[in-house]
């Protein structure tokens, strides 16, 4: 059987014509609205000469008028090419020139592009006057042959320049098709989609669930958490695409309402990377009433393995495995000769698929075709291997194996075991040169400290408890985050480059990383600061230098908004009064006022202290801070004294300094330094 998503929706504007069919925030489309847009935008285009095969670009937004466009373009026989939102000008230009586009849809601010590309606003082609029924009725929809190109997908290339993945129709239908059966889409699903459209599996997602008769609930942005909760309680969503990274920034912004929040999903698909063995383990236990799948796939496949990781979340051998094939999915492993092999733990290959799904080559790039595509298979980057049962166990890709004096060393299994020690937030393994140059590499781990129990030699020992010794890392290299792209999977390269370009000693040293890259920030995401955080951050205050350690100081915590306000409004007005400069408290998670007993001549200076610990403390863990210093001349001015007496402020404390905190809205400005402030005598 062979369908097109045009000609499904088609059918369901006519089978369900109110029902939604997508929404964002509080826009909604209904499926013969979609329908409609559909033809609208496919007719003007051939208005405009747009014609089969043509290349169109468009930006890939995040909302209902890039669905229409999507389809549109194909409805007028168009290959739809999509954009990144944040692409670049180079990248545009590079990809309009490389596909021979004839139009580019985009909203996007394009200075400097250059003038020969036909660029069209795509809100106002959404916008366009549908009212006119037979100005676009009488152009038909023609439905395409299966081996015709529908869409081009572009990804990064390992030369820099972007490499156009073709999709056939064909190829497109059995994408969606597989996550139909893999996920098990149900047709009263509302499924959430916080993801960019242009990735791969935000697509798969998005055409599975039209292709349903579902609903899909559009999001910006995958780690917002309250935007998370918001639409869950306005559209009581069903389903949620994640990634397994933006799961852990999730669960923190959250705290103790993620299993209540995300417990109402029926269901969770992780994919574009895989849940951490300690990730499964977490959630199938946080939400026993959510069914958890992780699904492997890539621009190439679709998704192409699927596991019910709650099915096999209590067998001990299972709950590692990538995935296993649905049953029109061939999977093989190959050695380096590319020969097929009986593969186990200790004798990986390079995995190769085949089936309806995959692409038919990259655009414009022959060779680079001719080494992906081998008589039918599609060879990937992947070491893995499969066990009796068909299950494949990813090992990493082949590039990030660590060879380590011949033995072959999995970052992934590394990575498994290491996020199970409790102490540690998140965790990347590498490959480095061996310095002593015997073994050829070693490995480094990468880790992102939860908490101040960590313990370097405590960590050591409970990995060489779990693992052979030539897989224990040779460094540990604590750092603030660990770099990742915008689907925030891991950027193995840019660690790399981070040990090659700065190396092991300041990469070491996450004291002076912080102080450097600190950044004062004035506006703030409406999302809560975790409790274990914000006690962590506290007890660098307070663990500051005080004079003669007297330690008289106060940490006042303030995080119902309410009090904030209230605190503002009584410091803005009593500044005003008497002539002094009051800002801040734009819109703070938390404020901490900072007071000092008067009788302490050294007050000022021991609440300076705690405070910069506080900022280099919250910067640390990607919280933003900023000083605000307007109470000290207030302390007993009305409405203020009132306030802080309620906050049970001692009356004879003076409010030194606010520590303003939150996750940024915006990264802050580093301002110039002056210069010939050292002077060594």
């Amino acid at each position: 059987m062979f369908d097109t998503l045009i000609n499904r929706i088609k059918e369901l504007s006519q089978k369900q014509p109110d029902k939604m069919a997508a929404a964002f925030k509080a826009e909604q489309l209904t499926y013969q609205q979609l329908m409609t847009k559909i033809k609208a935008i496919g007719a003007i285009l051939a208005e405009q000469n747009v014609k089969k095969g043509d290349r169109v670009l468009f930006t890939a937004l995040s909302k209902p008028e890039m669905i229409a466009a999507y389809l549109g373009i194909q409805y007028c026989g168009a290959v739809a090419v999509f954009l990144d939102k944040n692409a670049t000008v180079e990248s545009i230009s590079f990809v309009y020139q490389d596909t021979d586009a004839v139009l580019l849809l985009t909203d996007k601010p394009l200075k400097g592009i250059d003038s020969q590309i036909n660029i069209q606003s795509l809100k106002k082609l959404y916008h366009a006057d549908t009212d006119e029924r037979s100005r676009y009725e009488e152009i038909s929809y023609i439905m395409p042959k299966e081996n015709e190109i529908a869409e081009l997908l572009f990804t990064t290339g390992t030369t820099g320049k972007p490499k156009g993945v073709i999709l056939t129709y064909k190829a497109v239908f059995n994408i969606l098709k597989n996550t139909i059966e893999g996920i098990g889409i149900r047709e009263d699903e509302r499924v959430l989609l916080p993801l960019p459209l242009n990735h791969s599996f935000a697509l798969r997602v998005l055409r599975a669930v039209l292709y349903q008769g579902a609903t899909v609930i559009l999001q910006n942005g995958f780690t917002f958490a309250k935007e998370i909760e918001n639409n869950q309680t306005t559209y009581q969503c069903t389903g949620l695409a994640v990634v397994p990274a933006s799961i852990e920034t999730i669960a923190r912004q959250m705290q103790g309402q993620f299993a209540e929040i995300i417990g109402k999903f029926r269901y969770i698909e992780a994919g574009a990377g895989s849940l951490t063995i300690e990730q499964r383990k977490r959630l199938v236990k946080l939400l026993p009433n959510t069914t958890i799948y992780n699904t492997w796939g890539s621009s190439e496949s679709g998704g192409a393995l699927f596991i019910n990781v709650t099915e096999i979340a209590d067998d001990a051998q299972k709950i590692g495995a990538l995935g296993k094939p649905l049953s029109e999915i061939k999977v093989r492993v190959l050695d380096e000769s590319g020969s097929e092999i009986q593969s186990d733990r200790d004798h990986p290959g390079r995995m190769s698929l085949k089936g309806d799904m995959q692409m038919a080559g990259y655009w414009n790039r022959k060779e680079l075709t001719e080494e992906t595509l081998k008589d039918g298979w599609l060879l990937t980057s992947d070491m893995v291997y499969k066990d009796a049962d068909g299950y494949v166990y990813m090992l990493g890709r082949a590039d990030d194996i660590i060879n380590v004096g011949g033995e072959k060393v999995s970052p992934i299994e590394v990575e498994n075991i290491a996020c199970e020690y409790p102490h540690i937030r998140e965790c990347a393994c590498i490959g480095v040169p061996d310095p002593d140059g015997i073994l050829g590499f070693v490995p480094v781990l990468f880790i992102v400290v939860k908490d101040n129990l960590y313990s370097q030699e405590e960590m050591h020992t409970y990995l060489a408890q779990r693992m052979e010794r030539y897989k224990l890392p040779m460094h540990y290299v604590p750092v603030q985050e660990l770099p990742k792209n915008r689907m925030q999977k891991l950027d193995r390269k840019t660690l790399k480059k981070m040990w090659e370009e700065r190396g092991a000693e300041s990469l070491m040293n996450p004291v002076i990383q912080a102080i450097l890259t600190r950044r004062s920030i004035r506006k703030f995401k409406d999302a809560p600061i975790p409790k274990d955080v914000l006690d962590m951050i506290l007890q660098a205050g307070y663990y500051a230098p005080s004079g003669h350690n007297m330690q008289t100081w106060r940490f006042t915590v303030i995080q119902d908004k309410e009090k904030i306000a209230r605190l503002k409004e009584a410091a803005v007005t009593t500044s005003k009064q008497h002539n002094v400069y009051c800002y801040g408290f734009e819109n703070p998670a938390c404020l901490i006022l900072i007071s000092n007993d008067d009788r302490n001549h050294n007050g000022c200076q021991d609440a300076s202290c705690a405070a910069e610990n506080i900022f280099i403390a919250a910067h640390s863990y990607g919280i933003g801070s900023v000083w605000l210093n307007a109470l000290m001349t207030l302390r007993n001015e009305e409405p203020v004294k009132s306030i802080l007496d309620e906050f049970g402020i001692p009356a004879k404390h003076t409010v030194w300094c606010m520590a303003a905190l939150g996750y940024p809205l915006a990264e802050g400005t580093l301002l110039a330094k002056k210069k010939d402030v050292i002077f060594y005598v």
